[in-house]
C-alpha cells in the first residue's frame, strides 16, 4: 500500500518559521549589542526630540497668531476653575455647619414666617379699605369745612 501525503501549508509555514526565527533572533541580538546601532539609535531620538520641539514651538506660535489658547493656557485655566469649585465647596460647608449649629437659625426662621404672616394680613386689610372706598359714597367739599 502506498500513502498518500498531501500538502500541508500550516506544516510547511511551521517549518520556514522555525528555520528562520533562530538566525533571525541571533542577528538581531547581535546587532542591538553594537555599539553603532546604539550611536544611531541615540541620534535618531535626538532628530525625533528636535522635530517634536520644532512642531510644538511652531504650533504656540500659530496659536498665537489666530488669537487660540495653548494647551498650557488651558490647563492654568482648568486648575483655576478646580480651586474656586473647591473653595466654594468649603464656604458652602462651613455656612451649613453655621446654620445647624447656631441657635438663633430657629428664632429666623420662626421671625421669617412671622413676617410672611403679617405681609398676608396687611395685604387682606389693604383690600377691605379699597372694598370699603368703592362702597363708601364720595364726600361733598361742605361736609370737609
Amino acid at each position: 500500500m502506498t500513502q498518500e501525503t498531501t500538502l500541508d501549508p500550516f506544516a510547511l509555514w511551521k517549518n520556514m518559521y522555525e528555520k528562520t526565527e533562530a538566525n533571525l533572533n541571533d542577528v538581531i541580538h547581535e546587532t542591538l549589542q553594537k555599539e553603532a546601532f546604539s550611536e544611531w539609535l541615540g541620534n535618531y531620538q535626538n532628530a525625533f526630540l528636535q522635530y517634536q520641539s520644532f512642531v510644538q514651538k511652531t504650533t504656540e506660535n500659530y496659536l498665537k497668531q489666530i488669537n487660540m489658547p495653548t494647551r498650557e493656557e488651558i490647563s492654568s485655566v482648568a486648575s483655576l476653575i478646580i480651586n474656586v469649585e473647591e473653595k466654594i465647596e468649603n464656604l458652602d460647608q462651613k455656612v451649613e455647619d453655621e446654620l445647624l449649629t447656631n441657635p438663633s437659625t430657629a428664632e429666623i426662621n420662626k421671625l421669617k414666617v412671622s413676617v410672611s404672616k403679617l405681609d398676608k394680613k396687611m395685604d387682606q386689610i389693604l383690600k377691605l379699605l379699597q372694598q370699603n372706598e368703592k362702597k363708601a359714597p364720595p364726600v361733598s367739599s361742605e361736609v370737609q369745612k
